[in-house]
């Protein structure tokens, strides 16, 4: 069996260190290279998976050049997506970036662009895609359970992106790291609401169907002395009713410690019955015209290549078939439509039309 070679390059979100775990682990995966401006950055993950220093590079052309790669994983701050793909994309490898997608719909059109060149795929990771309560909802929703969908509602966070490193190892900020960190600027696309609506609207496009919203309304809150949102509410109208994506750093707890309250996860509503699923949860609750009291329904249990993004995109490269779902730029570009809209729309604090370009 072929060892698909996979490097990692850039290293501001701290996901990096998730994904590179998995490719440690894939018995089909080795990590080619690993490379940032800055080593200090990589020290930690370099140490943990015993990576040889004739693998580390401080320069991405050299790491490319040298390592060959058949799949690179991006972690650069989120106004970078479109940058750094670009930058990659020449070097004919497969790209998967770390969610969200990027600031701005020209950007995401950018990253597309780029990869269409080369004839190499592009994949946006989405972590609860692979999440059993997710992908459970997705497949009740498919075998048309509760019908029609006509509502997604979502709510994301956790106490903020500077409480953890890669793995979820926890930390205490201080608070001077929040005027230093790209977190926390409006340049670098940081923000609850580039961070996080994302996800519930990606997803939310994948539960629709890919039915696209026809406008979308959006608040956020800036505490003062900062540059971005901490919380964020969006509203977007389909032809079949209204879905609301809620976003907030500074949770009561990390969900993946504790839920909060209110439970991040998603609640579904169909023509024929409703769906609650959250975060790690071992079931999801299920309410139809039979069971109107609802019951709980097991996760089922995800098989390889749906376990992880690093299985999912070898499985891509092995029998050369498109990514689909969340990942794919297809979904991916609607969920940055809403986002990109709501954006626009907490700006300008009113309603808008969906944009696109």
């Amino acid at each position: 069996m072929k060892k698909w070679r996979i490097a990692g390059i850039n290293f501001d979100h701290m996901h990096m260190g998730d994904l590179l775990r998995l490719v440690h682990e894939n018995p089909d995966a080795e990590i080619a290279g690993v490379c940032d401006e800055d080593r200090s950055r990589m020290e930690g993950t370099i140490a943990k998976f015993s990576i040889p220093d004739d693998r580390v590079f401080t320069d991405y052309r050299i790491c490319l050049e040298q390592t060959k790669p058949d799949l690179v994983i991006l972690c650069p701050a989120t106004g970078e997506h479109g940058d750094w793909t670009e930058k990659v994309a020449p070097f004919g490898t497969h790209i998967l970036v770390e969610k969200p997608f990027a600031t701005s719909l020209e950007d995401a059109d950018r990253m597309i662009a780029a990869l269409r060149k080369t004839g190499k795929q592009l994949a946006i990771n989405w972590p609860l895609r692979w999440y059993p309560p997710y992908i459970t909802a997705y497949r009740l929703i498919r075998e048309g359970v509760i019908g029609q969908v006509q509502e997604v509602h979502h709510y994301g966070g956790n106490r903020g992106p500077l409480y953890h490193r890669a793995d979820k190892e926890e930390r205490n900020p201080t608070a001077e790291e929040k005027g230093s960190s790209w977190w926390y600027s409006k340049v670098a696309g940081g923000g609850s609401l580039l961070d996080y609506l994302g996800y519930g609207v990606t997803m939310g496009t994948w539960f629709h169907g890919n039915n696209k919203p026809i406008e979308v309304t959006s608040a956020v809150d800036r505490p003062d002395g900062l540059e971005v949102d901490e919380h964020s509410v969006t509203v977007a109208r389909y032809d079949r009713g209204l879905s609301k994506f809620e976003t907030r750093w500074g949770t009561f707890s990390d969900p993946w410690v504790t839920q909060p309250q209110p439970k991040c996860g998603f609640v579904i509503t169909g023509t024929a019955g409703t769906i609650s699923c959250y975060d790690y949860d071992d079931t999801v609750r299920l309410q139809t015209a039979a069971n109107p009291e609802g019951v709980d329904v097991a996760v089922d249990s995800i098989e390889p290549p749906l376990q992880d993004p690093i299985q999912y995109m070898i499985h891509c490269m092995e029998t050369g078939s498109e990514v689909d779902g969340p990942l794919s730029p297809a979904v991916s570009r609607i969920g940055q439509q809403i986002v990109d809209s709501a954006v626009r729309s907490a700006a300008e604090k009113r309603t808008v039309p969906l944009v696109d370009r």
